[in-house]
C-alpha cells in the first residue's frame, strides 16, 4: 500500500502524517508537491492541516485548483480513499468532494486543545478499528473549524450515515456544553456517500504516537491499512 501526502505552500502538518504512515506503520509514502499532477501511483492520498496558500480568500479556496488536487479529486472519483484534517477537510468542502463548509469557531478564536470525539459508524476502512459509539481523545487547532450544512444537506448527511466523528463529552454526551466551535449538531467529522472520502478537523496523526503518552488515533490509520490488506493491496 502507498500513501500520499499533499504538500501545499503553508503546509505544517505533512510530516505528522508521514511519520505516522511511514514510520510507525512502515508503508511506503511519498510527498506530493502541490503542483504535480500524476499520483496514480497511490493508494491513500491524505491532504494535511496547515494553512495551505496562506488561507487567502477562504481556508481551502486556492488549493482546490492546484494540479495536485485536480489529481485528487480523480483519484476520488475511481473509489480510491481520500482523508482531509483540518485544513485538509476545508479543501474537501471546497473542491466539492465533501458537501458543507467550514467557517469561523462560534466565538471568534482560534482554539488548540485536546477533545473528547465520539465514533459515529465502524464500517468504513477509516473507523473499523474502532467500537461503535467509542470516545476518543483528539487533538484539534484551528480558527475555522465550525461546520455548516444547511437543512437539506444536514438532512441528507443523517439519512445517509455520513456523519462519522462528533463532538462529545467524555462520557459520550453530544450536547451544547461539548461543542467547542459550534458545528452544527456537533460535527467533527464526515464522508461523502460513497464513503471513500473523509474529512475531519481533530488531528488523529497527533495522537498517534505512543512516545506522545496516547494513541487514539492510530487506530485509523490502522483501519485504513487493515481494509486494504484484506483487498490484497499491500506495500
Amino acid at each position: 500500500m502507498k500513501f500520499g501526502v499533499l504538500v501545499f505552500p503553508g503546509s505544517n502538518c505533512d510530516r505528522d502524517v508521514v511519520l505516522v504512515t511511514r514510520d510507525l506503520l512502515k508503508q511506503p509514502t511519498r510527498m506530493v508537491w502541490h503542483q504535480e499532477t500524476d499520483i496514480s501511483d497511490l493508494d491513500v492520498v491524505v491532504i494535511p492541516g496547515g494553512f495551505s496558500y496562506g488561507d487567502y480568500l477562504r481556508c481551502g479556496a486556492i488549493s482546490r485548483f492546484s494540479p495536485a488536487m485536480q489529481a485528487t479529486i480523480a483519484h476520488a472519483e475511481q473509489g480510491k480513499l481520500v482523508l482531509g484534517i483540518c485544513n485538509g477537510f476545508q479543501v474537501l468542502t471546497e473542491s466539492g468532494l465533501l458537501p458543507g463548509a467550514l467557517v469561523r469557531n462560534r466565538d471568534l478564536h482560534f482554539i488548540c486543545d485536546r477533545v473528547p470525539v465520539r465514533v459515529e459508524r465502524t464500517d468504513l476502512p477509516w473507523t473499523q478499528a474502532y467500537q461503535p459509539q467509542q470516545v476518543v481523545t483528539l487533538p484539534i487547532a484551528h480558527g475555522e473549524g465550525c461546520y455548516y450544512a444547511d437543512p437539506a444537506t444536514l438532512r441528507e448527511l443523517q439519512a445517509h450515515q455520513q456523519i462519522l466523528f462528533r463532538y462529545c463529552t467524555p462520557g459520550g454526551e453530544v450536547n451544547a456544553e461539548a461543542n467547542p466551535n459550534g458545528s452544527i449538531e456537533n460535527v467533527a467529522g464526515i464522508c461523502n456517500r460513497q464513503g471513500n472520502v473523509v474529512g475531519m478537523m481533530p488531528h488523529p496523526e497527533r495522537a498517534s504516537d505512543p512516545t506522545l503518552g496516547y494513541t487514539d488515533g492510530l487506530s485509523l490509520f490502522q483501519g485504513v491499512l487493515d481494509s486494504l490488506s484484506l483487498q490484497g493491496i499491500t506495500a
